[in-house]
């Protein structure tokens, strides 16, 4: 935190969840997603451990692991939300769009990474597997969306999807590369992007063709009907 320490007595939990979050993940990094690191980052951050602990209240299963971890998702959303809105994105083909995206979250939490291999260790588990590809799939459709994705038909699932997976797997590749500035993992985020974008350039075309073939349907109707 900055000299600057927000008021959070004033903030609602939701606000303080997410305030505090950045502070977690990086105190996750020694203790793990649990109550010692939250009263640790509460501690850094000037924030009553016991309001703290209001904020993530004891769950079972792992419940309050969880919700930290959504929180600090959140939190990174919010901050590739401000800093890359959609007019200043607009100035790059959207491939650049997507892959500048990825790369900020990666940024995002490049110090903390050992955080992220427990958070996607915590993720993984049976219990948490529905809410975890729920905020992957938040995620992804943010990214669509600040990329200025407008579709609605069945292309609208399956591009957040296929990010979902990308960023998914690309996670999964950076947390176990130890090559200088992390070149493993930009090289294979941008060999699975030029495969999605292979990929849509083929299935435009071909949908083109679908669009320009003419109707069987119609043609038999006026074979059956033919017209005067």
């Amino acid at each position: 935190m900055n000299d600057a320490n927000p008021d959070f007595d004033d903030m609602t939990l939701d606000e303080l969840r997410i305030a505090l979050a950045p502070e977690i993940a990086a105190s996750a990094i020694f203790d793990g997603w649990n109550e010692t690191a939250l009263l640790a980052a509460a501690d850094m951050a000037g924030a009553d451990p016991d309001i703290a602990k209001l904020a993530f209240p004891d769950k079972p299963l792992g419940g309050r692991a969880m919700d930290m971890i959504e929180a600090w998702i959140t939190s990174v959303d919010q901050q590739m939300e401000a800093a890359w809105p959609p007019e200043r994105l607009a100035e790059l083909k959207i491939r650049e769009r997507i892959r500048t995206l990825v790369a900020f979250r990666l940024e995002a939490v490049a110090d903390v990474d050992e955080a992220v291999r427990r958070a996607m260790s915590i993720m993984a588990m049976p219990q948490n597997a529905p809410r975890s590809l729920h905020l992957g799939w938040r995620s992804a459709d943010l990214m669509w969306r600040l990329a200025g994705d407008t579709a609605t038909d069945y292309n609208h699932y399956t591009k957040r999807t296929i990010l979902a997976g990308i960023y998914s797997a690309t996670l999964a590749v950076f947390v176990n590369d130890d090559s200088e500035g992390k070149a493993k993992t930009y090289e294979f985020l941008d060999r699975r992007i030029d495969g999605v974008m292979k990929f849509e350039k083929a299935k435009a075309k071909f949908t083109n063709r679908n669009v320009e073939l003419p109707s069987l349907t119609r043609f038999l109707g006026r074979l059956r009907y033919p017209s005067r």
